[in-house]
């Protein structure tokens, strides 16, 4: 399946439902056609340490919900979850805390700590690497990441996931090679067939969450390197902020590419309008800007490109459909705000496109 640039195609959906959301992009992405008769699906979230979906950190268990019932739905039984948690956290009390164990409970599907898993020798464009055997071995690996900010690589989201499919000694073994590379060729040995990206409530700045921002937002596609692409702009980052996604390109895992005709809108940003906006960090970024009933897509495009550019405090900033109707004196965010002094348009505007405009 190809968008009309000849890419894959991204589909986005915007609410607050992450089990409903992901049924919808499921469907709509017809992802029970990359499973072969009888074939195996495993479900790789990201449960980086024992914590709440909402303080940002880790994959909602909707969206683990969501797949397992898509694909049951579909005739595939043959389902389970795989992860390792972080060096220095137990996978078992993250698989806890995210409430990712309880939906494995309630459907019957088994997880698997690949802590405690074989591996694999792999070769990839660096040289061996032990992978978890079953990562490896499903015929169809879903990779479900949160989009979040990390504190070495600035950005976590497809490609950087796949590092919970290696055992610990490995995972050492990366950050001593700089994690950009290996990263990269995890991602080409791997290849995902299938992304469902949580980006419902992902972290500002820090793989292990704590300044939150809620954008209600999810996102699906066949190519992890694409989608990775794609979640750079949306947090506001320039390309070479991000080296590991055009690395993972030159090693075949996929195109670092995207273009607006990628895009699958299965609904508005305004059908997701709570943003919850959050103290600290995010309150001080925000602190001259005027809201009035903003998407929270939008919303956190800003809070994004506010956040990378440390710039923007010295002008006003509207954003929101209160302000459709008015020509306030500033910057406006996204479409609805076409009437201020100069605008950023989009609908909603990525985190990118306002950082470019602030710098």
């Amino acid at each position: 399946m190809r968008s009309e640039s000849g890419m894959s195609p991204i589909w986005k959906i915007h609410g607050t439902d992450a089990h409903a959301m992901t049924l919808r992009l499921l469907d709509a992405c017809q992802a029970c056609r990359l499973v072969p008769d009888g074939g195996s699906v495993a479900l790789k979230p990201n449960l980086v340490l024992a914590s709440a979906p909402e303080d940002g950190a880790v994959t909602h268990p909707g969206v683990a919900s969501g797949c397992i019932e898509y694909f049951r739905t579909h005739g595939i039984h043959d389902i389970s979850v795989i992860e390792s948690s972080w060096i220095g956290d137990k996978t078992m009390r993250a698989l806890r805390a995210s409430g990712i164990g309880q939906a494995c409970e309630e459907h019957g599907v088994p997880f698997f700590d690949l802590k405690r898993d074989e591996t694999v020798t792999v070769s990839t464009a660096i040289g061996n690497m032990a992978v978890c055997r079953r990562a490896i071995e499903a015929d169809l690996l879903v990779d479900l990441p949160v989009l979040k900010g990390h504190c070495q690589t600035r950005m976590t989201c497809a490609l950087k996931n796949l590092k919970g499919c290696i055992p610990d000694r490995e995972k050492r073994r990366f950050h001593a090679l700089g994690l950009a590379e290996p990263i990269a060729a995890l991602g080409a040995a791997l290849r995902p067939g299938l992304v469902v990206v949580d980006s419902i409530c992902g972290d500002l700045c820090f793989e292990e969450g704590g300044t939150p921002v809620r954008t209600n937002t999810m996102l699906a596609g066949f190519d992890a390197v694409q989608m990775d692409a794609y979640a750079r702009s949306l947090m506001g980052l320039a390309p070479g902020e991000v080296p590991y996604i055009e690395l993972a390109e030159r090693y075949g895992a996929g195109r670092a590419r995207w273009d607006e005709g990628d895009l699958v809108m299965l609904n508005e940003p305004f059908e997701a309008t709570e943003y919850g906006r959050q103290g600290g960090t995010v309150a001080r970024l925000t602190s001259h800007v005027h809201e009035r009933e903003a998407c929270s897509a939008c919303f956190a495009s800003l809070v994004r490109a506010l956040y990378v550019t440390r710039r923007g405090r010295d002008q006003e900033m509207f954003i929101g459909q209160g302000w459709r109707k008015e020509a306030p004196d500033g910057l406006g965010i996204g479409n609805c705000c076409r009437g201020a002094t100069s605008c950023v348009p989009g609908c909603p505007p990525t985190a990118e496109a306002i950082a470019r405009r602030l710098r």
